[in-house]
This record gives C-alpha cells, structure tokens and sequence, in this order.
C-alpha cells in the first residue's frame, strides 16, 4: 500500500534507558515495513542497532515526514517544539503515566500505529505560544511553550505584584506566588492543578490562571487565543522571577523586564488513530464516571 510517509523519526526521552526496549521494538517495527527511520541523536544510542541513523533532535523536521514521541507527555511536548517550525505532524506512543497527548501504547504497534502510517487517522492542530522576554526595549529571551508559560516567584518568601495587560487593554494587577498562561493542551496540565478549567482542544482560547492569589476574587479568566499578553512587574523592590515554558527555565527576570506571551502562528498536527475520543480520555486519565458504563448513556452497572 502507499503511504503518505517515507522518511520517520524517533525522539525519546534521552535521560531514561528505560526506554530502550521500546525504542529498539519501534526501531525494528519500522524497518520491518520498509520505511526510512532516523532516530535523535541524544537517543540513537538506546538501540540495538548498529546500522541506527541519526541526527540533532533540532535538524528532525527537516530530514522526516513524520516524528515519533515515544516517552511521556514531556517528551512530546519536546518534540513538539523541535518541529513545530517544519509543519511535519507528531505521533506519541506513551511510556509515561497520565499521557494526555501520547495515545498508543507500545504494544498496538500493528493495531494503532501502523494503519496511522497508512493514511488511517485522525489529525488535529494544536497551537503553541511563544514567549519574549523584554529589557531596555531589546529581547533578551525567546521561548515556546506548547503547554503553559508561567510567570513564579523565585528565591524570594514575597508574593510578586504582577500586571497583565490584554492587547494593551489593562485586564488588573495581582499579587500571587505567580500566573499561569495556558494554552487549552495545557488546561489539564498545571493549569489544571492550580484551579483552572479544563478548555476543549478546538477552542481559540488561552486561560490565565493565578497562583495562589492574595485576593480570593481574582479567579482564572479564558480569552481569545488571537490576544497578545504582557506581563509587567509592578513592585519597587528588586527581586528575581522565573519564568518556565513547559519545563524549560528563564531565569533571573528583573521587575524592569516585560514578558510578551502570543500565540505562535504555525500549529503542531497530530496524529491520532481513528475513532480518537477527547472526553473518553479525560474519563479515563482522571478517572471520571467510576463505576459507569458510557456506550451511548450513562447507566450503573
């Protein structure tokens, strides 16, 4: 049969060898149906292959027509970021835990992913925000973030004074351990944890989340995925912020820098296997409706 991909990349999590028997499996899975793989760099060495091609993590998107995350949601959301810039779309086999965005387990290879690989699928888009960091007019940091940028409190026992503005519109100022700005991939990641809605991937929308605010009223607030953010430091005392795109760190943010949050204009696509269910994924991550049947409607066993 054709398939619309010929060329197909590996990336994994390059800190865990755990994954190596997953990798080599895929590694040979692959191979086995006549299609080219190379595998990231950072990780090639997991596989029991001599013959292993490989190349930067960086460089992926431009050598493939399709990127494979096998690992956890952060190892995809590290995938995500490497290739967003080549518009090639993602697939996640998940080795982790919770995995909202890696939907095939390593042993539905032949099930799940190969008819995936033979144009059988399911494809979404899911945007990413990019970051600036901004001191003396001049941007000083660039970040993306397919999950949450977030603005915390560092080396500090203060609260920090915040003020966030919607397209130049003042929305209020806040003290808080921090803000978090969430993209709806992110709404059931800290944003989650932190009190904020869970937001439906379709939806054009980013949610702004407190952290731990000192007023009680100042509650999350959803917005047009189209606004441009800025955050500002509105306290006279120096001190420290740091601000995380997904896991990855910005330190030593002064209370004179501004922080530019905007949707990134180019989406990830993603492919998932036909039949892909958001609300049968939430059900079953977070373990709602236990003890439910939910074929057509919701009836007690």
């Amino acid at each position: 049969m054709q398939t619309p991909f010929k060329t197909i990349g590996i990336i994994g999590k390059p800190s865990d060898p755990s994954i190596a028997e997953a990798l080599t499996a895929l590694h040979a899975f692959l191979k086995q149906h006549d299609y080219t793989v190379i595998v990231a760099k950072d990780s090639a060495h997991f596989i029991d292959n001599q013959s292993v091609k490989s190349c930067a993590i960086d460089t992926m998107g431009q050598n493939c027509d399709l990127v494979i995350a096998v690992g956890g949601d952060g190892t995809f959301l590290a995938a995500a970021r490497a290739i967003v810039a080549d518009d090639i779309p993602l697939i996640g086999i998940n080795l982790g835990r919770l995995g909202f965005l890696v939907d095939i387990s390593p042993n539905e290879l032949s099930d799940k992913l190969l008819p995936i690989l033979q144009g059988h699928y399911w494809q979404e888009k899911r945007y990413l925000l990019r970051t600036k960091i901004i001191r003396d007019g001049t941007v000083i940091h660039e970040e993306t973030a397919v999950n949450e940028v977030v603005i915390h409190r560092w080396v500090t026992p203060s609260m920090i004074e915040i003020i966030t503005k919607i397209d130049n519109v003042f929305l209020n100022s806040q003290r808080s351990d921090g803000l978090i700005v969430s993209t709806p991939t992110g709404s059931t990641a800290y944003s989650l944890s932190a009190g904020g809605p869970i937001l439906h991937p379709a939806l054009d929308a980013l949610v702004l989340v407190p952290l731990n605010p000192h007023t009680l009223s100042n509650r999350p607030i959803v917005i047009n995925d189209s606004a441009e953010i800025e955050i500002s430091f509105c306290q006279t005392k120096q001190i420290n912020a740091l601000v995380t795109c997904d896991h990855i760190e910005i330190p030593e943010v002064l209370i004179s820098d501004k922080i530019l949050i905007k949707k990134e204009p180019n989406p990830i696509r993603i492919l998932h296997p036909e039949g892909h269910d958001f609300f049968y994924i939430l059900r079953n991550k977070l373990n709602w409706s236990s003890g439910y049947h939910t074929d057509n409607h919701a009836i007690e066993p």
